[in-house]
């Protein structure tokens, strides 16, 4: 279950990818509100795991 510590970044990587797309399409006067609520939603995510990654290799339960 190694893998789990690095899939975390993967949503840190969504993230900041689409709080750049949202700028671009603000940029451009396009709609941008949808980019900007899937961006926080995968720092939330990236946090999420982050908690229960530490709680689960720390054991507890």
């Amino acid at each position: 279950m190694n893998y789990l510590k690095f899939i975390q970044y993967f949503y840190l990587l969504f993230g900041v990818f689409f709080f750049y797309e949202a700028f671009r399409r603000y940029q451009n006067n396009e709609s941008y509100l949808m980019s900007i609520v899937i961006a926080v939603v995968a720092i939330g995510m990236f946090f999420f795991r982050r908690h229960f990654y530490n709680k689960q290799k720390n054991g507890q339960k």
